[in-house]
C-alpha cells in the first residue's frame, strides 16, 4: 500500500513537472518569437496605430441621443379596469425582447422618416460624409448615373436609420434605451424621441386595428350565435306543444297535479281513519252494559264530540244533578222514599235520552265514514291516472332536456360573445398601451460618442499586437532555413560539430597582434615539412621571390619556393584571434575529427555543402590551419575542380596543382604551397579551361593511388569539395574521403534543399561526420535557440577570455 502511494505521488509529481516544463517551454518559445521578430512586430503595431490616427483625424464626430422607454405592466384605472378584464397579462421577458425587435423594425423607421421629413433633410442624407465616403463619391462622380427613385431614397434612409439606431434593454428591467448616432446632436435627439413616440403610436394603432377586426368578427359571429339560440329555443317550445308539456310556475303541470292529488289522498285517508275511530268508539259505548249507568257516563266523558253536543251535555248535567239529589234524599229519607223513587225514574229517562242521542251520533259517524271512504277511493283513482300521465311525460322530458340544454348553451355563448363585442367596442373608443416615455432625448444632453480616441488607440494597439503576432508566426512558418544547432541535428539526423560565428574582414586585423604570442606557444618547429618527402625541412631564403607572392603580403619560402600569402583572410581568423569564438568553433571541429580516429582511420576529411557560397572553402582553410597549428602534418587540397575558389584565394598565381600531380606531369613538392606560420601544406587546383569530366578524375585509379600515397605522408588531409546540389563530383569521392563534414550556412541554407541533397548522396549520408553551422549571427541565434538556455551569450564566453 505504501509503495502504491509513493508511486502515485511520484507519478503526480512527474505530471506536474511535465506541465510546468511545457508551460516554461511555451513561454520560452513565445519570448523567442518576440525577440526574433520584434522589428516586424513593432512596425506592424506602429502601422496599426498610424491607421488608427488617420481614422481619428478623418472620421467625423458623431453624437448619440438617448430616449428611455418604460414597459409599464401595471393596469390603468378607469376604463382600463373593465377593458383589462378581457385578458391582459403581465409583461414578461420574452414580450420585452419582442418589443425591442419591434423598435428596430423598418415600420418604425419609415414612420420616423415621414414624421421628421428626413428625406428633405440635407444633414440626414449626408450622414456618411466621411473621408472614405467623400473619396467614393468623388470617384463615382466621374461616372454618370440615374437619379434614384423615391423608393430607392426611402430604402436608403431606412437603412441609415436602422444602422444608426441602437435598442437595448437595461439589465432585466422593463426599461428600454433608444439611442441614435448622428453628425448633428439635434438630429440625434429628434430621431431618438421620434422612434419612441412612433413606437407608442404604432402600438396604439395596432391595438385599434386588432380591436376593430375583432369587433367585426365578433359581430358576425354574434349574429350566427343568436340565430342558433333562437332556433334551439323554438325547437324546445315546439316539442313541448307537440307532447302537451305545460309549465306552471317553473314546474310541469302533471308534476303539480300529482303533488296536489297526493296531498288530497293523504288528507282523505286521515279523515277516513278519524271517522272510523269515532264510529268504533261510539259503538263501543252503545254496546256497554246499560245496567251500569256510571260506566256510560264515564265513557261519554272520554268522547270529545259528545261533550261538544249541547243536548248530551245538558242531559248529562241534569242527570248528575238528579243523581246528587237522589243520593242526598236517599241518605236523608231512605231509598224507598217516593221522592227518591221519582228522581231515579227521571234519571232513567234521562239516561235513555242520552242513549238515543248517542245512536243518532253513531249514525252520523257512519255517514261520515262512508263519505271519507268514497273520497279516499276517488283520490286514489285520480292519483293512479295522474301517475300514468306523468310516466308518459317523463319519456318526452328526456328529449326535452337535451333540447333545453342546447338552447341554454347557445344562449350563454351568444351572451359571452355579446360581452366580448362590447369590450372590443370600448377598446376601439379608448385604446391603451403599456409603453410610456420616461426620459426625452435632448440636444443639450447628447454626448459625443465617436470617434473615441482612447478606445480607437486601444483597438489599434490590441489589433496591431494581434496582427503583429500573426505576421510573426507567418514569417516563422516561411523561415525554412537552419538557425539553431538543435534544428540541424533534428532535421539532418547528425551531430552539429560547431556553430561558426560570422566575422568581418576588419575583425581579423584587430587580432594580428596576438599572432606573435601564439607562435611562441607552438609545440613544433615552424619550418616543419613531411619527412617522407625530400626537402621537407626547407626554409625560405631571405629575399627569394615567390610565385604566390602578392603585393603587400608577407612571404616565407616553402617547398619549391611557393608560399601562402599571409593576408588577413577569414580563414586565418582562427590563427590570428585564438581567443575568439571563431577559433573555439574550429578547435571543436578539429577535436571531432581527432576523436573519430579511434577505431578506424579518418585521415581524409572532405568538406562540402549543399549550395555554393555557404563558406565550405573558408571552413576547410580554417580547419586546416587549426589542425596544422596543433602539430599534425596537415595537407589542404582544393578538390573543387569545377570552381577552385580556395586556390583563387590562397594561391592565386599558381600554375600547377592537383591535376598535374595526379597525372604525373610534376612532383607533389613542386605543386605544394606552405604557410610559414603554421606549416600548413596546400595543394591548389589549377584549371585553365572548363573541366567537364571532373567526376571521372576524382573517381580514377590515379586519384586513388595519389591519396594512398598522401595518407602515408600526412596525419590529416582536408579536402575541399564542390557543392552537392549543382554538380555530382562529391559522389565520386567515395574511395578518397574517410568522412564528410557538411557546411550549412546559418539563416540561408534551405532545409528542403539540404535534406534533398543528403538523401540523394548516400555516400555522404553514410560517412557524414557531422555538420557545421557557418556564418552564425550569435546575437540573433540566441533568440532562436530556446533549447540552449542562453548558451551562446557573451557573458559565458567572456569569463574564459574569449572575445569577438
Amino acid at each position: 500500500m505504501l509503495q502504491t502511494r509513493l508511486s502515485n505521488s511520484h507519478a503526480s509529481t512527474q505530471i506536474q513537472g511535465n506541465d510546468s516544463a511545457s508551460y516554461e517551454h511555451a513561454l520560452s518559445v513565445a519570448l523567442g518569437l518576440i525577440s526574433r521578430q520584434y522589428p516586424v512586430m513593432i512596425i506592424t503595431v506602429l502601422l496599426c496605430l498610424g491607421m488608427a490616427g488617420v481614422y481619428l483625424l478623418t472620421a467625423p464626430k458623431r453624437y448619440t441621443g438617448t430616449a428611455v422607454l418604460l414597459m409599464d405592466s401595471r393596469k390603468m384605472q378607469g376604463l382600463q379596469t373593465q377593458v383589462g378584464a378581457a385578458g391582459d397579462n403581465p409583461i414578461d421577458t420574452a414580450m420585452v425582447d419582442s418589443q425591442v425587435e419591434v423598435l428596430k423594425s423598418e415600420t418604425i423607421a419609415s414612420a420616423v422618416i415621414k414624421d421628421l421629413r428626413l428625406l428633405d433633410s440635407t444633414v440626414f442624407m449626408r450622414e456618411d460624409a466621411g473621408f472614405l465616403s467623400q473619396v467614393t463619391q468623388l470617384l463615382v462622380s466621374f461616372f454618370p448615373e440615374e437619379k434614384p427613385s423615391d423608393d430607392g431614397l426611402m430604402r436608403t434612409a431606412i437603412g441609415r436609420i436602422v444602422s444608426g439606431l441602437t435598442i437595448k434593454r437595461v439589465a432585466q428591467s422593463y426599461v428600454i434605451e433608444i439611442s441614435y448616432q448622428s453628425l448633428s446632436p439635434d438630429l440625434a435627439a429628434q430621431i431618438a424621441n421620434a422612434v419612441a413616440e412612433n413606437y407608442i403610436t404604432d402600438t396604439l394603432e395596432s391595438k385599434y386595428q386588432a380591436s376593430r377586426r375583432a369587433a367585426v368578427w365578433l359581430q358576425d359571429r354574434l349574429k350566427e350565435l343568436r340565430a342558433q339560440a333562437s332556433s334551439a329555443e323554438r325547437a324546445v317550445a315546439d316539442y313541448k306543444a307537440k307532447n302537451n308539456i305545460v309549465d306552471a310556475g317553473g314546474r310541469l303541470l302533471t308534476e303539480q297535479q300529482l303533488a296536489e292529488i297526493n296531498s288530497g289522498l293523504t288528507e282523505a285517508r286521515g279523515k277516513r281513519a278519524e271517522a272510523e275511530a269515532k264510529l268504533q268508539r261510539i259503538t263501543a259505548i252503545l254496546n256497554a252494559d246499560e245496567s251500569d249507568p256510571q260506566v256510560i257516563l264515564n265513557d261519554l266523558a272520554t268522547v270529545n264530540d259528545s261533550m261538544a253536543n249541547p243536548v248530551i251535555t245538558k242531559l248529562r248535567g241534569t242527570y248528575l244533578d238528579y243523581a246528587a239529589k237522589a243520593s242526598d234524599w236517599s241518605n236523608r229519607y231512605g231509598p224507598t222514599h217516593l221522592a227518591v223513587v221519582n228522581l231515579r225514574n227521571q234519571m232513567r229517562e234521562i239516561r235513555r235520552s242520552i242513549l238515543d242521542e248517542l245512536r243518532r251520533t253513531a249514525e252520523a259517524y257512519k255517514s261520515d265514514l262512508a263519505i271519507a271512504n268514497a273520497r279516499e277511493e276517488a283520490s286514489q283513482k285520480s292519483l293512479n291516472d295522474t301517475i300514468a300521465v306523468s310516466n308518459d311525460t317523463s319519456q318526452a322530458q328526456i328529449v326535452l332536456r337535451d333540447l333545453e340544454s342546447n338552447a341554454q348553451s347557445a344562449r350563454a355563448l351568444s351572451d359571452n360573445f355579446l360581452q366580448l363585442y362590447m369590450v372590443s367596442v370600448q377598446q376601439q373608443s379608448f385604446p391603451i398601451t403599456e409603453a410610456r416615455v420616461i426620459t426625452q432625448a435632448s440636444a443639450l444632453s447628447t454626448p459625443k460618442t465617436s470617434p473615441k480616441t482612447a478606445l480607437v488607440l486601444l483597438a489599434g494597439i490590441v489589433g496591431g499586437g494581434i496582427l503583429a503576432g500573426l505576421v510573426a508566426i507567418f514569417l516563422e512558418m516561411l523561415d525554412r532555413v537552419f538557425r539553431t544547432v538543435h534544428q540541424v541535428e533534428r532535421l539532418l539526423q547528425t551531430n552539429c560539430l560547431a556553430s561558426v560565428p560570422i566575422v568581418s574582414f576588419e575583425a581579423d586585423q584587430t587580432a594580428t597582434g596576438s599572432l606573435s604570442r601564439l607562435m611562441g606557444w607552438l609545440p613544433f618547429p615552424r619550418d616543419w615539412m613531411p619527412t617522407s618527402r625530400p626537402g621537407s625541412r626547407q626554409t625560405a631564403a631571405a629575399g627569394q621571390p615567390s610565385r604566390g607572392m602578392e603585393a603587400g603580403s608577407t612571404q616565407v619560402t616553402g617547398p619549391g619556393g611557393r608560399q601562402l600569402a599571409i593576408d588577413d583572410s577569414v580563414g586565418r581568423f582562427a590563427i590570428n584571434s585564438p581567443f575568439s569564438r571563431f577559433a573555439e568553433a574550429f578547435r571543436s571541429i578539429k577535436l571531432a575529427t581527432d576523436l573519430s580516429n579511434y577505431g578506424s582511420p579518418h585521415k581524409v576529411v572532405a568538406i562540402t555543402s549543399a549550395l555554393p557560397n555557404e563558406g565550405k572553402s573558408t571552413v576547410s582553410e580554417a580547419l586546416a590551419q587549426t589542425t596544422a597549428q596543433s602539430g599534425l602534418r596537415t595537407l589542404l587540397i582544393d578538390g573543387d575542380i569545377r570552381n577552385p575558389s580556395l586556390t583563387h584565394r590562397l594561391g592565386r598565381s599558381a600554375d600547377v596543382g592537383l591535376i598535374e600531380v595526379v597525372f604525373g606531369t610534376i612532383n607533389l613538392k613542386d605543386a605544394l604551397w606552405v604557410d610559414p606560420q603554421t606549416n600548413l601544406h596546400f595543394l591548389p587546383c589549377v584549371v585553365a579551361s572548363r573541366f567537364s569530366n571532373s567526376s571521372d578524375l576524382l573517381a580514377s585509379m590515379q586519384m586513388q593511388k595519389f591519396f594512398q600515397d598522401l595518407r602515408e605522408q600526412y596525419d590529416r588531409i582536408i579536402l575541399d569539395l564542390s557543392p552537392l546540389a549543382p554538380v555530382i563530383d562529391v559522389r565520386a569521392t567515395g574511395t578518397l574521403a574517410d568522412s564528410y563534414i557538411l557546411v550549412v550556412e546559418w539563416a540561408k541554407s534551405k532545409v528542403d534543399v539540404v535534406e534533398r541533397v543528403i538523401q540523394e548522396t548516400p555516400i555522404v549520408r553514410e560517412r557524414l561526420l557531422g555538420a557545421v553551422l557557418n556564418k552564425v549571427n550569435v546575437a540573433a541565434m540566441s533568440r532562436y535557440d530556446t533549447h540552449s538556455g542562453g548558451y551562446y551569450r557573451n557573458q559565458y564566453y567572456s569569463r574564459y577570455g574569449y572575445v569577438d
